[in-house]
């Protein structure tokens, strides 16, 4: 291990020479000095008991107007390169260990289920029936350009290639750093939608297409190794859907048209990549000898794989044109092209079964079954692409169709008055839009995105989630209008429940919906339920909002249950704790009791997708942990809270949310304060994604979206959406009889030792010192005064978390982390005092190339704080 760390070492040092020397042959040695300078007085302001800053923020202030920007550049970039390094590092741990079993690996967890009483067959049968779907994301929290990302991905393999001993990726990896540092980081517009479905496209081609072979692949030999079982060829556990291109809630970009051209694109990108490996199939696959099946579909040729496969590429080849074709408003031609993922599937099977009939096994078990694994789940769509909409915007479409029917007012009706209607024109016969109707532009865009939907192919899409949804006719309205436009399928249409009153009141609105018959019978048995977990954490605080969701996903399981209908929880989790994230293996096994029962629905948002995924065999790691902890949940889920426990969350979270809407709700210096004291404003100028940082540009904290929320409370690193509230709950708890039943609770619950240990990795993450040099800085003497006690809430937090879990210092058992935040801290404050400065120079005096500084400084310090940035 000791070795390995060295490794490390060693990479970081390589790439931070390799940025050194490309910034002296462009600067000068004067300023790299400059630079180095920086680095020893920000390293030796850290090593001091207390942080002393002093000679750090002298030496900032002597840079020249034209230093500033290539300093935070500097800085900027060393940390980008230092979380390839982490990523490759990882990888390289992982591929230290030959054994397929591992202590953390599926055939660990399969004994262990095996020990338990399960028999092979439940466990093989277990999982060919799991279904995860990675819900792929654009939340805008991936600051960097698409270009950068790809130059990334270039120096990971010349890391690897230099870990096989190729010398010559050296020369390749100072190219490439030089390319970098001479290429803009920050983009100078903002992305359209269908750049960011490109980028997720990129995501699958360059990492999960590797991947999905490889992670299926090590379940079938684990399952072969430990249980004598295997997995079915067209058994995929995971498969992809996208919100790229169909989250249009908040988001007047994605348009109808947008949405019909990221479907479009996703056929063609599956076709093309298809295309890539029947090539290379073909060219492998010479072999004369045939089964009589075979030879009865090709005839007495030479190469009767390759003919069949002649034919394979011309229908992709045919299905590429086709999309192309619609792509650009042209008539496609006749040529027959696939549509159904069985038509592509049923060929390859064909050159399977010949193969193993012929003695071809290890033949057939190649290049072919990685084909055949794909299929399984990326099917001909690559991804299944999600509409997401809000429930207002739909009942805006009947408000104006009530209104020139004469009927009165649809919003003005009650509830029952609502759902009588719909499920009167649901059963309906005729049409439901009167010829001659003109109505507004937003209606005529809800009603052209259901026409796309109702036309694209069953495959193509995921769900229709509908945000604000609180009653029966939000759903049915959506089916109305679906119907209306024509689908042929009973699309899953989802109800998302986002705010502390949603996630209390949607077991009764799920109940009120499962108890109309109508519907009860259109969902086949299967409901689906979104928990959106930024909105109710920015609502009620983060421990009131876990213990919200968790009461809601139990509430709902029972209610299913009742109901004899399948539920399927659909987790809207993001980067940071305090949207839901860390671990996602850990948060699945935190979940309530008959939960997670096979099936499941995951967000992977904004720059997580590239962190957990950006590397085939990071990529196998996160797909098979996912794996694992579905089929653990499902079959073996840890017990449920005794009632002692309930109770004491019933407690703690009743005062955190007072103590939380205290401050963000009621106390007025707040807005103030969050204004003053972070970059909130200056948020909106970094072009990040193509959603407006705002719902209303007129609101205040309420109308911000929970991204830039986290966001600038992150760039000070005062982390409060993720502990405001619960500090006082915990200190309360702690300080009474509560005490040893709270320890318990944390020894003995997984939702709440997974709450604390999420909670303790952000609170490692703050520093005091330096959201107090924000303050001293941007904030007057009299807003000073609340982020003064915020700050010593925040120290209080790290004694509260140390009782708790019985240690001397926060993340004690868990030195790598440790590590790895303070090996960064001397590269991210020079950054944190340089934004704090520019913030001040920008609001007194604004200027072009400082406010280029500005967004720099935020992007390198997002590099630097990884998963809470």
């Amino acid at each position: 291990m000791t070795d390995l760390h060295e490794a490390l070492r060693d990479d970081v040092r390589m790439l931070g020479k390799s940025l050194g020397e490309t910034i002296e042959s462009h600067l000068g040695s004067e300023f790299l000095e400059k630079i180095e300078n920086v680095r020893k007085l920000a390293k030796e302001g850290r090593n001091e008991e207390q942080p002393e800053h002093e000679e750090l923020l002298q030496a900032l202030q002597d840079l020249g107007e034209d230093d500033v920007l290539p300093l935070a550049r500097a800085f900027t970039q060393f940390l980008n390169l230092a979380n390839i390094a982490e990523e490759h590092h990882r990888v390289r741990r992982h591929l230290e260990v030959t054994d397929v079993c591992t202590p953390d690996s599926l055939c660990t967890l399969f004994a262990q289920l095996r020990q338990k009483g399960f028999s092979p067959q439940q466990i093989s049968e277990a999982l060919s029936k799991t279904h995860i779907d990675l819900v792929l994301t654009a939340h805008p929290t991936e600051v960097n350009r698409r270009t950068l990302i790809q130059k990334y991905d270039d120096i990971a393999d010349c890391l690897r290639r230099l870990d096989r001993g190729e010398s010559e990726a050296q020369h390749r990896l100072d190219e490439l750093i030089r390319q970098i540092w001479h290429t803009d980081e920050i983009r100078k517009q903002r992305p359209t939608p269908v750049d960011e479905a490109k980028w997720g496209f990129a995501v699958i081609e360059n990492s999960l297409w590797t991947a999905v072979p490889k992670f299926l692949r090590r379940i079938d030999a684990q399952l072969n190794e430990t249980l004598g079982e295997n997995l079915p060829l067209d058994c995929s556990p995971i498969r992809f859907a996208s919100w790229m291109g169909g989250d249009r809630d908040g988001n007047p970009n994605v348009t109808a048209k947008v949405t019909e051209e990221v479907l479009l694109l996703s056929r063609w990108m599956a076709a093309d990549l298809y295309l890539n490996d029947v090539d290379e199939l073909r060219a492998e696959l010479s072999m004369y000898k045939a089964s009589k099946e075979l030879r009865e579909r090709v005839g007495d040729c030479a190469e009767p794989y390759r003919q069949l496969l002649s034919e394979v590429r011309n229908r992709l080849k045919a299905t590429k044109n086709w999309v192309h074709a619609q792509l650009r408003g042209d008539i496609p031609s006749d040529e027959p092209v696939y549509v159904r993922d069985d038509e592509l599937l049923e060929p390859l099977m064909l050159c399977h079964r010949s193969l193993r009939e012929c003695g071809m096994e290890v033949i057939a078990e190649s290049a072919l079954e990685d084909i055949i694994r794909r299929i399984a789940c990326f099917g001909l769509t690559l991804v299944k692409l999600d509409i997401r909409q809000s429930s207002d915007r739909h009942a805006q479409v009947f408000e104006e169709l009530s209104q020139f029917y004469g009927l009165g007012s649809y919003n003005g009706w009650s509830e029952e008055g609502r759902q009588s209607f719909l499920l009167k024109e649901l059963q309906s016969r005729r049409p439901l839009l009167p010829n001659g109707w003109e109505p507004s532009a937003e209606v005529q865009e809800v009603i052209d995105t259901c026409r796309v939907v109702a036309n694209a192919e069953q495959s193509a899409l995921g769900s229709y989630v509908i945000s604000m949804a609180s009653q029966p006719s939000d759903v049915l309205a959506v089916i109305l209008l679906l119907r209306e436009m024509g689908i042929d399928h009973n699309m899953r249409v989802v109800p998302l429940f986002e705010t502390l009153n949603d996630l209390d009141n949607a077991r009764d609105c799920i109940d009120a919906l499962l108890s109309v018959d109508w519907y009860k019978a259109y969902t086949q048995g299967h409901q689906e339920v979104m928990i959106g977990y930024s909105d109710s954490s920015k609502d009620a605080g983060q421990l009131a909002a876990a213990w919200g969701q968790f009461r809601a996903q139990e509430g709902l399981t029972k209610l299913c249950k009742e109901h004899d209908v399948h539920l399927t929880l659909f987790h809207g989790r993001g980067g940071t704790v305090g949207r839901g994230g860390g671990p996602s293996h850990t948060a699945i096994l935190a979940q309530p009791p008959g939960s997670v029962d096979h099936s499941l629905r995951l967000t992977e948002q904004g720059e997580m997708i590239r962190f957990k995924y950006g590397m085939p065999d990071l990529a196998v790691r996160n797909l098979e942990l996912c794996t694992g902890a579905v089929l653990e949940a499902t079959l073996s889920p840890a017990p449920g809270p005794e009632e002692s426990w309930r109770s004491q969350m019933d407690s703690m979270t009743a005062r955190s949310l007072t103590e939380y809407r205290a401050i963000v709700r009621e106390d007025p210096m707040f807005v103030p304060y969050f204004r003053a004291a972070t970059p909130e404003q200056e948020l909106a100028k970094l072009p990040l994604g193509s959603r407006p940082a705002k719902r209303r540009q007129d609101g205040g904290v309420e109308s911000l979206r929970a991204i830039p929320w986290i966001f600038a409370w992150t760039q000070i690193r005062l982390m409060l959406p993720a502990w405001l509230g619960s500090d006082r709950a915990l200190g309360e708890a702690l300080q009474n009889s509560s005490a040893p039943l709270v320890k318990q609770m944390y020894q003995q619950w997984p939702f709440f030792r997974s709450t604390i240990d999420m909670l303790e990795m952000v609170l490692a993450k703050s520093d005091t010192n330096l959201s107090a040099y924000y303050d001293e800085r941007l904030v007057s003497q009299e807003l000073g005064i609340l982020g003064a006690s915020l700050r010593g809430r925040l120290s209080d937090m790290f004694d509260l978390i140390n009782e708790i879990k019985d240690q001397e210092g926060l993340l004690a058992a868990n030195p790598v982390i440790r590590q790895s935040i303070d090996v960064r801290n001397p590269y991210i404050d020079p950054l944190h005092f340089l934004q704090a400065e520019l913030l001040h120079r920008d609001r007194n005096q604004p200027d072009q190339r400082l406010e280029q500084a500005l967004m720099v400084t935020m992007a390198g310090i997002s590099a630097g704080m990884r998963n809470t940035g």
